[in-house]
């Protein structure tokens, strides 16, 4: 799918009425419809560019890590709320969290992306950060 194509919303899906109690099986119809569209009028070959595989890569690998680091820090927090960590274990967490954020930082930086690039849109749940 091209990425200037808007995303499918509901709206794009629905029936001309958007009226989905008609038939059940309408919107599935219309969303098969809507998907060979797409494909058929995107690019017939898959564009193998070295530079942009590996940049590819390392945004989906840092994008991973960058949602276990937010999971950890999340994790922390709640353990330390709940009075479970001394004061050392919080020192350590702490700093382990700072460096494991620094780490992230420095490959974004050399793969050339931002923290804006790692975000994941999670739907009814937000963004990621």
């Amino acid at each position: 799918m091209p990425e200037d194509s808007p995303p499918l919303d509901r709206e794009t899906i629905m029936a001309d009425d958007g009226d989905v109690t008609d038939s059940p099986a309408r919107p599935a119809d219309r969303l098969a419809e809507i998907l060979e569209t797409k494909v058929s009028a995107g690019p017939r070959r898959i564009d193998i560019d070295p530079e942009r595989v590996q940049q590819g890569l390392g945004q989906l690998v840092l994008t991973l890590v960058k949602l276990l680091h937010v999971l950890l820090e999340r994790q922390a927090i709640r353990r330390m709320d709940g009075g479970d960590l001394t004061d050392e274990e919080i020192e350590q967490l702490g700093l382990a969290l700072m460096r494991q954020a620094e780490e992230i930082e420095r490959l974004c930086h050399f793969l050339g992306l931002e923290d804006q690039d790692l975000n994941l849109d999670l739907g009814p749940l937000g963004k990621l950060f």
